[in-house]
């Protein structure tokens, strides 16, 4: 009986061996792709992902330097150098009444042959014009008349104008605008902001009064409606673009929390009512034109925040980068697109080999979604109305999901397929959502 049982047995061990060495090569397949998947996001910079190219390692800056010095990095072959149809140009107009005229000398000699032109007769001449600015320091002082009252004897002296205060010196409009751009816009620490006012309008001001010029003119805005105005303006508008990036403030408590943008959802045990933890950001609010921008503080990332962010009267369509937290709007918005150099960038890590296959059709969505782009372009150059663009569109937005599907994990995430996740259409006022970080023209990317 013992001797029956021992194939029995045998071929039973060598079952379980069997399987326990299948579940190991499983498992180590399971381990190479993971590990494959590391080292393509290791690889991933800010041309084909949303990291930032201030964090990117020393080898991804490298690279991307390598590449900008490429003349042949991946341009269309008919691309020329400089500025591309339907670029709004940047040079200086010719003023039609300036507010000085001269006359300069006639030349002397030939500019061909250098014969003297003494005697010589007039002809067609040109035009040149140059503007500059005048700095003109001008101190005005106010007199404040008292009067002082028949009854009680009480001295009341006249109240000082906007911008004055009694028995100080202040400084003027000018110099607070001054203030303002060089503080807040062109990011310059107070002190040097000082310095340049004292070379340029000539004007020695403190720099503790520069430091807190943001704050008058945050002030004043308040006092004036600015806010609600500024709410209701971009709520009118059908499209948004949204974008959100880190600050370092001075204190936690310097970002305020907007209403109703609390995450109780998102808090831990114990956790409801305090104050979220992660670091404070500035959500960028714009019309796609960008004809009006607004900068919100907002305390963190999360999904309450970054919602409670966008105007609560808006109806219309969001384009973002693709974070998930402004999914949270989809109820209360008409829908949420993904700007197309986003779209693009997805696009590019799809072509790069990782785990499972390669997926060419994502060069077919840049491919169209550059051609959709220069149409607008070309169009808004010859002052035209935007072209037919649906049929490219669709093509760029329905590619994906007309291949099979490839095995494997996707590189590409969510790239279409979702009312969330759908390219922005090329408009004719562009689709730019993040002038610090990104720029969102297909066409200027390669």
């Amino acid at each position: 009986m013992t001797l029956r049982r021992l194939p029995a047995e045998r071929d039973a061990e060598i079952a379980a061996l069997r399987a326990e060495r299948d579940a190991d090569r499983e498992a180590m397949r399971c381990l190479g792709l993971r590990l494959e998947e590391l080292e393509r996001r290791l690889r991933q910079d800010s041309s084909d992902s949303g990291t930032p190219a201030s964090q990117e390692g020393i080898a991804a800056r490298e690279r991307r330097k390598a590449e900008r010095a490429d003349p042949d990095r991946g341009r269309r072959k008919d691309r020329r150098p400089g500025g591309q149809p339907g670029r709004e140009g940047r040079g200086l107009a010719r003023d039609p009444s300036p507010g000085k005229r001269e006359k300069a000398p006639p030349a002397a000699e030939c500019r061909r042959c250098k014969a003297g032109l003494d005697g010589a007769e007039p002809a067609p001449g040109s035009w040149a014009q140059v503007i500059d600015v005048l700095f003109a320091v001008v101190t005005t002082e106010w007199e404040l008349p008292g009067r002082r009252c028949p009854c009680c004897g009480e001295v009341t002296v006249a109240p000082a104008p906007p911008g004055a205060h009694a028995g100080s010196v202040s400084c003027g409009p000018a110099l607070n605008a001054a203030a303002v751009v060089l503080t807040a816009h062109a990011n310059v620490p107070p002190e040097k902001a000082a310095r340049v006012i004292a070379m340029l309008p000539g004007v020695p001001v403190p720099a503790g009064w520069a430091g807190k010029a943001a704050s008058r003119l945050a002030a004043r805005l308040r006092k004036a409606g600015f806010g609600e105005a500024m709410e209701a303006a971009l709520a009118a508008g059908g499209a948004l673009a949204a974008d959100e990036t880190p600050v370092n403030v001075l204190e936690r408590a310097a970002a305020p929390v907007q209403p109703g943008g609390r995450d109780d959802d998102e808090a831990g045990p114990g956790e409801e009512g305090k104050a979220p933890a992660g670091a404070p950001h500035i959500l960028a609010v714009r019309t796609l034109g960008e004809r009006l921008t607004w900068l919100r503080a907002i305390a963190s990332r999360r999904k309450g925040h970054v919602t409670g962010g966008i105007p609560a009267r808006f109806r219309g369509v969001l384009v973002t980068d693709g974070y998930k937290a402004y999914q949270g709007l989809l109820s209360r918005i008409a829908g949420i697109r993904q700007c197309c150099q986003h779209v693009i960038r997805r696009c590019r890590a799809a072509l790069r080999p990782g785990p499972g296959s390669l997926q060419s059709w994502a060069a077919d969505v840049i491919t169209v979604l550059r051609e959709a782009h220069q149409a607008v372009q070309n169009a808004r150059a010859r002052h035209a109305a935007t072209p037919p663009l649906t049929r490219s569109y669709s093509t760029a937005c329905g590619i994906a999901t007309t291949r099979p599907p490839h095995s494997g994990p996707s590189t590409a995430g969510s790239v279409t397929g979702t009312r969330a996740t759908t390219p922005a259409a090329p408009s004719p006022a562009g689709c730019r959502t993040s002038g610090s970080r990104s720029s969102c023209s297909p066409a200027t990317s390669p």
